[in-house]
């Protein structure tokens, strides 16, 4: 072996130990798995979540992989007697980019750290040059403690799983999700758990819950837009298994629409028939099914106007339109009143309960629900438990749901279940438990 890299090994293995155990430490007070800390890179990254700069660890990671492919390039190149090419200062640049990017990437991490143990940011400037004695002193010295630990999904901090399978009701919409869950950077992230309720034709419904709390991925896992490990009936058939035909049966609005502008009105709705409507359907059924949806949505005198020339509530009731035509027995609403003022969005809401008393069924995401509560017939509220997992915390009547949580409104409700340093009570698992409890006894 070479005697520079016998002195280069002991240099650094010292080094290597005094981060080690620093790192070992403050991943054992801030509640993260310590032998993250014997693995060099990642443990890096595992302080950027610790820190909740979980992207500028992501970022150094990038960055670190370009830096050493770019040394290997510079290798290469100065072997080859090309340095000074052009080939050598693009490389060259770069591999200073790079560096840059990472040490910018890696203040943010510090600051993070220095917020989290309640400490000046001026002790950043122990940890850019002496990153071991910084984790040295932050892990090992007894004044140095995290305000909060590591928010991770512990099965033993859930809240009670009901572990029940709910019976289809016929005609109507049957959900049993047992869990939706993705890979987040090499990690099972679980978005939502232990989901059921039956939803009958005719019902107009909220869909209420915190920033956070599943509200949207439910919706996808419902319509079959992303797939969970559920099974959900509408009308006794197969959403997932029959994808391709039950996509009809189901329309969604989303919060913004994308419509084109300069398309007129008629047009716009036209274009809806062609792809919602079935292909072989004859043009005259098509446009007799379009003048029905501008006459129904109060369209009519405006079939010719541009798009872009509607007014906010016009626009929203041309989107509804356009996924009403297909005639869909479950209809889905993000936040339909989304910048609409009292009187148009009380029409909007009005017209939604009418489609519902057509034998439909109306999910709505709304976040001024109060004004309009009248006109649902129940709720469903979502929240997040210990883990952070999207939890049914209750689904039924609106008046009993006033009961069930001791509050007088939806807001004081969303306000019971939120988390408390997102200004809420932190009762989300209380409610959650309690809702299992009760659905455990109506299966016996």
């Amino acid at each position: 072996m070479d005697p520079k890299d016998i002195i280069q090994i002991v240099y650094e293995l010292p080094q290597f130990i005094l981060i080690t155990v620093g790192y070992w430490k403050i991943f054992e007070k801030c509640g993260e798995k310590k032998w993250y800390a014997l693995i060099p890179c990642f443990r890096n990254y595992r302080l950027s979540v610790i820190a909740d700069r979980e992207r500028e660890g992501r970022s150094i990671l990038f960055l670190t992989g370009a830096v050493s492919i770019l040394q290997i390039i510079w290798g290469l190149i100065s072997k080859a007697d090309k340095a000074l090419g052009s080939l050598g200062l693009f490389v060259l640049v770069c591999f200073i980019a790079a560096g840059v990017a990472e040490f910018i990437y890696e203040i943010r991490i510090y600051s993070g750290l220095c917020r989290l143990f309640q400490r000046k940011k001026s002790w950043m400037l122990l940890w850019i040059p002496l990153d071991g004695v910084g984790a040295l002193i932050w892990g090992l010295h007894p004044g140095f403690q995290p305000v909060k630990k590591l928010d991770k999904a512990r099965s033993g901090d859930a809240a009670e799983v009901s572990g029940v399978e709910l019976k289809s009701i016929g005609q109507g919409l049957s959900v049993n999700i047992t869990e939706r869950s993705v890979i987040d950077f090499f990690q099972k992230k679980i978005l939502l758990k232990d989901i059921h309720l039956n939803i009958p034709l005719g019902h107009m419904v909220l869909l209420l819950g915190g920033s956070g709390a599943g509200k949207t991925t439910f919706v996808n896992a419902v319509s079959g837009y992303e797939k969970a490990d559920a099974n959900v009936l509408l009308k006794e058939r197969d959403i997932y298994k029959e994808y391709g035909e039950m996509k009809y049966e189901v329309g969604f609005v989303p919060q913004q629409d994308l419509m084109r502008g300069h398309d007129t009105v008629l047009l716009t709705l036209m274009d809806a028939a062609t792809l919602r409507l079935p292909l072989g359907m004859p043009f005259k059924e098509k446009t007799e099914r379009v003048n029905e949806m501008l006459e129904s949505f109060g369209l009519w005198h405006v079939r010719n106007s541009l798009v872009e020339k509607l007014s906010g509530g016009q626009r929203k009731r041309l989107s509804i339109a356009m996924e009403f035509i297909s005639d869909p027995s479950l209809f889905i609403l993000d936040e339909p009143d989304s910048g609409l003022d009292g009187v148009v969005a009380r029409g909007l809401f009005e017209k939604l309960r009418s489609i519902a008393d057509e034998n439909k069924i109306v999910l709505v995401i709304t976040h001024t629900p109060d004004r309009v509560i009248d006109l649902f017939d129940d709720v469903i509220v979502l929240a997040k438990d210990a883990s952070r997992t999207g939890r049914l915390a209750y689904y039924g009547p609106v008046k009993e749901a006033y009961e069930f949580f001791g509050k007088d409104s939806m807001e004081e409700i969303l306000l019971s279940i939120n988390q408390k340093d997102e200004g809420g009570e932190g009762m989300a698992d209380e409610f959650v438990a309690k809702y299992a409890g009760n659905l455990k006894k109506e299966a016996v």
